[in-house]
């Protein structure tokens, strides 16, 4: 049977398989009490169980009665009923059975849908997208524009599951753009509004959002209007309207409890908690966050778990309860992380098909490359006056495959080795990289005998940007720190992020001074980054260690652990500022904005080089 989870995941992709179906059979008239009960039994497949499962025994019994077509209907209606039952395995098994008999386009395209539907519903996306890749080139062929709806809404919502909203958009378009049913239509629309969400494209105004929800209301989708009034409350409190998206939610909170949607319910109450608590209202804030962990926990709907959690941890935080604290933050970061795991296997499983899909398309490229040069061949038997032109022409063909082949293989390497050495979000090196290249050239400055120096620094309260705005904000401002960071460095040096908010540079034949002035350099320009392209106001700091081998020596380890240490200094001093490593037996050198620097100062010619050195290229 279906868990709680699943079928709380499941609603809106179930009604994808009915909906198009019922509007389609209910247009057809009936040749037939065979045809009378299988138009019956799409049209209360999803809405009356009971009914359909003694329709669906008098068609079985009806069975030997039936045309060809009949009996693949029927066939059909089982998989359905099967799979509705949480018996993914067996439906499967069953509806590839019946792809592989039926000479039918159409029956292929719906099987193939209800196939891909069910492997969504089971969380085997990979199995889904497979199917999805192979069902969709069948769309052109199907004449019945319902089905046609019905397909392109699975698609929809699973590429809305992997994390792919760019494409659930564009096939949620494609439905409302071919004038779909009433019931379609609202389905279609709730994609729609939550895919813009996912993107940040929420249109400005709110009229398309309502007109939405009252066009589910007028055909009682109560689970969809309150879906897509999630949507309109998030979007008013991105836009400060924190008490207008609260008296939205909590106005159709009864509403929401009598879907018996268990998905639902748990997101608007987590959503309600956070608005709360925003405003300062904490206990009305922890009863909802409470409720939320009380039913997220059983259903499984881990992003308002996760939501919950992380709300009554703030909640223990402002009342000063750091045990309770803990142990909420500790929650939230187990149900947080598991989370994040199930969203990268998902986007796995979409490049893993994607790939497929680019190989086997090169595949057949290479069958049709053979096929030309058997031709070639054959032409070449049939004509031997041309042999040796012909012979030529082969010659030249193949080295001009190898060599096609060949390029594409370096490619493909060169890209999996700039994977494999860059930081995904901001383009610069990532640890493992960092490490290697910087080992390398402070060997290779030992052995010349020349300086090199180390920054680390860490964003200060990065996490509170998260938490506050979003962790698209968040990797925007990462994203900035490290173009900031590359204005600063020449190609000789290392540049590299170590891990969540935290960079080192290595500057090679840098001494300490020149890396200190770098650092305060670094340090102004993040200060001055203009954080309103994020679409959000504040300030973005950070504080700095700064070492050099003429202090560290020349073991990787020993510099970033002295760095570090300089690092957490600064943080302890008041964080944005500078704090620089000078021995064991010599003293840490502390800098802030502004700061007076008299052992620099006495020093022009060296004050110069480290004032000139970060515009290097």
């Amino acid at each position: 049977m279906l868990s709680r989870r699943l079928l709380g995941t499941c609603l809106t992709a179930l009604v994808w398989m009915t909906v198009a179906a019922a509007n389609a059979a209910a247009a057809v008239a009936p040749s037939g009490k065979i045809d009378a009960w299988l138009q019956q039994a799409e049209q209360i497949k999803s809405s009356d169980p009971k009914v359909f499962q003694q329709l669906l025994q008098q068609l079985q019994q009806a069975r030997e009665l039936a045309t060809t077509a009949q009996r693949e209907h029927i066939e059909y209606l089982i998989i359905y009923d099967v799979a509705f039952q949480g018996q993914y395995e067996k439906a499967t098994t069953r509806a590839h059975a019946l792809i592989g008999s039926t000479q039918d386009p159409e029956m292929k395209f719906r099987t193939g849908v209800l196939i891909a539907n069910t492997a969504t519903l089971g969380r085997q996306f990979t199995e889904s997208l497979r199917l999805l890749e192979t069902t969709l080139t069948l769309v052109d062929q199907v004449k019945s524009r319902d089905l046609r709806h019905q397909g392109l809404g699975v698609a929809a919502f699973t590429y809305g599951q992997v994390g792919q909203h760019q494409l659930a958009l564009r096939y949620a378009e494609r439905i409302l753009e071919d004038a779909p049913q009433p019931r379609t239509q609202c389905f279609a629309n709730q994609v729609k509004f939550e895919a813009l969400n996912s993107l940040g494209t929420l249109p400005g105004q709110d009229d398309s959002i309502l007109q939405a929800i009252e066009q589910c209301k007028s055909q009682h989708e109560i689970a969809a209007v309150n879906t897509i009034r999630v949507t309109l409350a998030k979007k008013w409190a991105n836009q400060g309207k924190r008490s207008a998206a609260i008296d939205l939610l909590r106005s159709n909170l009864q509403e929401v409890e009598a879907t018996r949607f268990a998905y639902l319910i748990a997101q608007v109450k987590a959503l309600i908690a956070e608005l709360l608590l925003d405003k300062g209202d904490l206990g009305a804030a922890e009863s909802f966050a409470s409720d939320t962990i009380a039913q997220g926990g059983s259903d499984g709907n881990m992003p308002s778990l996760a939501s919950a959690y992380r709300t009554m941890y703030r909640i223990a935080e402002a009342r000063d309860d750091s045990d309770q604290a803990l142990v909420y933050f500790r929650r939230y970061a187990e149900v947080d992380k598991a989370y994040l795991n199930e969203v990268k296997a998902r986007e796995l499983a979409y490049q893993i098909v994607r790939q497929e899909t680019l190989e086997k398309s090169q595949q057949i490229q290479r069958l049709d490359s053979q096929n030309q040069l058997l031709k070639l061949q054959r032409k070449v038997e049939q004509q031997a006056a041309q042999n040796t032109r012909l012979i030529i022409v082969l010659l030249v063909l193949l080295l001009a495959t190898i060599a096609y082949w060949a390029y594409k293989t370096k490619r493909v390497q060169m890209s999996l080795k700039h994977l494999a050495e860059t930081d995904a979000l901001t383009g610069i090196c990532n640890r493992h990289h960092f490490t290697q290249l910087a080992e390398r050239t402070l060997k290779q400055c030992e052995r010349n005998g020349e300086e090199v120096a180390v920054i680390m620094f860490d964003l200060d309260h990065f996490k509170s940007i998260n938490d506050r705005f979003g962790h698209p904000a968040g990797d925007w401002v990462l994203r900035q720190v490290a173009l900031v960071c590359q204005s600063l460095c020449r190609r000789i040096d290392v540049l590299g992020r170590l891990g969540g908010e935290e960079f080192a540079l290595l500057m090679y034949g840098c001494d300490l001074r020149s890396a200190i002035r770098l650092a305060e350099d670094c340090r102004s320009r993040l200060i001055a980054i203009n954080t309103l392209e994020s679409g959000h106001s504040f300030s973005v700091t950070a504080s700095f260690g700064v070492t050099s081998t003429a202090v560290s020596g020349y073991i990787l380890e020993r510099l970033l652990s002295d760095a570090d240490r300089m690092l957490y200094r600064s943080k302890e001093l008041g964080r944005n500022r500078v704090s620089a490593y000078r021995g064991r037996a010599g003293e840490r050198e502390e800098a802030n904005s502004g700061a007076d620097w008299p052992d620099l100062a006495e020093d022009s010619l060296v004050g110069q080089a480290g004032r000139s050195f970060g515009h290097v290229r």
